[in-house]
């Protein structure tokens, strides 16, 4: 014999069905995946958790690194310039970055509140941490970038810009994980590293971490009390 729900019960069924995920409670229904009720902000929890591990910070180094060569590499490959031309091109985005990177870390690190701030005062308090961008964020923007640029401008042209850009965001990131978990041996190596270890206790001093160029040249390189003397 068929057996028939009864109406009540069937209409509370029904309404179940009807009702779309975001609106369950997900209290009422704790087996119910929360994701699905909040799906962005459960991805970005996830990006952000990703961006504080060892491994992001490595696959960014390898990503960071495999973008610019291969920018760099197809700028020159379609001969859109000559190789001086191309090399000089090249030297003059690294030169920029390096500005950059001053400038970033100068007036938006050392700044006033902010998120950039408040995430750099943590890498100051840890600086062992592995707080970084998601590895895969620095190399789509570089692409996207050169796309853009390559509607104004040739492309070669503009991968071979975007592309230093990129070998320099690349060295930097090499730099500063290489200066805070290495321990060099020889003088030359070591008094390099010590310039940005001398910025961790002298926050005022040293911005530059791939080049002590632009605090040479604005005035913000740390000079000891002995050599002021």
């Amino acid at each position: 014999m068929t057996q028939y729900c009864n109406p009540p019960r069937q209409q509370h069924l029904a309404a179940q069905w009807i009702r779309s995920p975001t609106d369950l409670d997900v209290n009422e229904n704790p087996a119910f995946p929360r994701f699905f009720a909040h799906p962005i902000d459960a991805t970005l929890a996830g990006i952000a958790r990703l961006s504080t591990t060892r491994a992001n910070g490595m696959a960014g180094l390898v990503c960071d690194v495999g973008v610019s060569l291969l920018l760099i590499g197809f700028g020159l490959w379609r001969g859109d310039v000559r190789v001086l031309t191309g090399c000089a091109i090249v030297a003059a985005g690294l030169l920029l970055f390096s500005f950059v990177e001053y400038c970033f870390h100068r007036w938006l690190f050392h700044g006033g509140p902010g998120a950039l701030e408040r995430g750099h005062t943590k890498h100051h308090e840890e600086p062992l941490g592995y707080d970084a961008l998601p590895f895969f964020l620095p190399p789509m923007i570089a692409v996207l970038l050169s796309a853009t640029l390559s509607l104004l401008i040739p492309a070669g042209i503009a991968m071979l810009l975007v592309g230093a850009i990129a070998a320099g965001y690349a060295s930097y990131g090499v730099a500063h994980t290489a200066i805070h978990q290495l321990r060099f041996a020889r003088p030359l190596t070591r008094r390099w590293a010590a310039l940005h270890h001398i910025h961790h206790h002298h926050s005022g001093h040293n911005f530059g971490v791939t080049t002590p160029l632009w605090d040479i040249l604005l005035g913000t390189r740390y000079v000891s009390q002995g050599r002021k003397a």
